[in-house]
């Protein structure tokens, strides 16, 4: 592929994207492009994803379009890589991506019916698992990604659970659950065993997971709403301590959360 003009007023294909990636590839391409590998760009595909979700936070279609474009982006990075070692290629992916909509989708494409979104999603899933080969719950447990977030990962499996009928009826008795669990996080703590403790942590969120889904909550969502107030909050309480010509480790506790309260109050 020859120069290309940055400012021409140009239309731009999927099939242009594969040359500029084979360009940036190539001999005379970019050092740093061409020194990638699949492994490499693992931190960026991440992170573009996440950038993809903020946008949507924040609702603004310009920086969607643009972050999206960076997602695909990657997308093209590993299929360009794929291609160069005669693997697959970005035709591929688009194929096998077609196929899956299309098999996974019987009450679309097919004759069968789906009149709600649960009946649409046991169609997907029954789907899934004839794709995949899936011949018990907990072998579809097994294939969710452990590089999930960890309460997205913990979300899922519930929910897989749940399917099954291996599910808490009543609310109560999830909120009784997470009593439970935290008084065996204490009991732990007690011991001084760190094993125990982590192990005890880790059921006193699990279960609180499972409280959330239980009110339709999703928990990533949630932890990351409350991450954010807290940093929000945090810098009115530093600002008020700045003002006051007091730096706040030498406030003591019962001034910080004075401080603390009318940040929330500013907030509210």
């Amino acid at each position: 592929m020859g120069k290309v003009d940055s400012k021409a007023d140009k239309y731009y294909n999927m099939s242009n994207l594969e040359e500029l990636m084979d360009a940036l590839r190539g001999k005379e391409g970019c050092p740093w492009d061409r020194a990638q590998t699949h492994e490499s760009l693992k931190p960026h595909l991440i992170e573009e994803a996440y950038e993809v979700l903020e946008a949507l936070e924040e609702k603004d279609d310009a920086l969607l379009q643009e972050e999206l474009g960076d997602l695909l982006l990657q997308v093209l990075f590993h299929s360009t890589i794929a291609k160069e070692q005669g693997r697959f290629q970005l035709r591929d992916v688009i194929q096998s991506l077609a196929e899956k909509i299309v098999f996974r989708h019987p009450h679309v494409f097919q004759d069968r019916t789906a009149n709600s979104e649960g009946e649409a999603i046991e169609s997907w899933e029954d789907q899934k698992r004839k794709e995949k080969n899936i011949t018990s719950t907990t072998h579809s447990m097994q294939r969710i990604p452990k590089h999930l977030p960890a309460l997205m990962r913990a979300d899922k499996v519930q929910k897989k659970a749940a399917q099954v009928g291996f599910d808490w009826k009543d609310p109560e008795d999830v909120i009784r659950k997470v009593h439970e669990e935290l008084g065996e996080l204490l009991e732990a703590k007690a011991t001084g065993d760190p094993t125990r403790i982590k192990e005890e942590g880790g059921d006193l969120l699990f279960s609180a997971v499972n409280l959330l889904r239980f009110f339709d909550v999703e928990p990533e969502g949630a932890l990351n709403n409350t991450t954010d107030r807290f940093i929000q909050r945090f810098q009115s309480v530093e600002e008020d301590a700045s003002e006051s010509g007091k730096p706040m480790k030498h406030m003591d506790l019962e001034e910080l959360e004075m401080l603390w309260q009318q940040a929330k109050r500013k907030k509210s």
